[in-house]
């Protein structure tokens, strides 16, 4: 079963590099909402497993990524590919809107 990777501020770059759709979770351990859809995060990186990057990045142990996107409230869900920002979503939204915005990102790699 798929995990959401830990991202940090030295992984970021390569990681949003690569072929397929990536999507982080900027999230801190006091956020009551990002508790709230931690665990959607965490099944999206099972269910996408191979067809997409899952990730995690907290907000309080790497400062320079949220800091060069602007990133003012948790959660913050932004899914990059090759290297682009190409879809954000700010706060706590139902599992099938970011189902739908990643299989949007898969198919336009078809």
């Amino acid at each position: 079963m798929g995990k959401a990777v830990e991202i940090t501020d030295g992984t970021f770059e390569e990681l949003i590099q690569g072929d397929k759709p990536v999507l982080v979770d900027f999230w801190a351990e006091w956020c009551g909402p990002c508790k709230m859809i931690g665990p959607v995060v965490e099944q999206l990186a099972g269910e996408y497993e191979g067809k997409a990057v899952i990730g995690k990045m907290d907000v309080d142990m790497n400062s320079s990524v949220p800091a060069k996107f602007g990133i003012r409230s948790i959660p913050t869900l932004m899914i990059f590919k090759g290297g682009q920002l190409v879809d954000k979503v700010v706060g706590v939204v139902p599992k099938t809107t970011l189902e739908d915005k990643l299989n949007a990102q898969i198919e336009a790699t078809v």
